[in-house]
């Protein structure tokens, strides 16, 4: 295992332009459908515990924008997202370890709408390097599954085969493109 120490210094927030956070899900039983949430907020510190990751994704910037009844129904329906209520969904680690192959594992806690459960991602991370304009960046890549009923998500249709309309599995993947505050 690498220390935080030997690999990030300071703190550092998300680039909002070049940072995502993704959910997807098999859709008709045909194949997956994802949605990306690009108003993304993240910042990385260290500290005398190690590192600390937390995050929001704003309900409102998903992908879906057609057909407006749809993205409406989605957006604030309480079967899924509810944004009126629950504008966003936050993440907040408990223990990150980097790992030999610059891998990386963040326990922490999800939220989504009312309900907070544990969670544990893994992926990678890229160390700080310099870039032209004279800033220090670095990247996570994380990606999780949990199971959305769990969160109130629970929609369903039955399809005329017998099948489900969605998938109750959710992976859920983000890229945070990071510059040292």
């Amino acid at each position: 295992m690498t220390t935080a120490t030997e690999v990030f210094t300071g703190g550092y927030r998300a680039d909002e332009d070049h940072s995502w956070f993704e959910a997807s899900i098999e859709h008709m039983g045909v194949g997956p459908f994802k949605a990306r949430f690009a108003d993304v907020e993240a910042a990385l510190s260290v500290g005398p515990d190690g590192l600390g990751l937390e995050g929001r994704a704003a309900v409102e910037s998903i992908s879906i924008r057609n057909p407006p009844e749809f993205r409406e129904h989605v957006l604030n329906g309480g079967d899924f997202f509810d944004a009126s209520r629950y504008p966003a969904i936050r993440f907040t680690s408990t223990a990150t370890e980097l790992l030999e192959g610059d891998r990386i594992s963040v326990r922490g806690e999800l939220t989504i709408k009312d309900t907070t459960m544990p969670i544990t991602a893994r992926g990678t991370f890229r160390r700080p390097v310099v870039d032209p304009f004279g800033r220090t960046r670095s990247s996570i890549d994380l990606i999780t599954t949990i199971d959305r009923r769990e969160f109130g998500l629970d929609w369903q249709m039955p399809r005329p085969d017998g099948g489900d309309a969605l998938g109750w599995d959710v992976t859920i993947e983000a890229h945070l493109e990071l510059v040292r505050a």
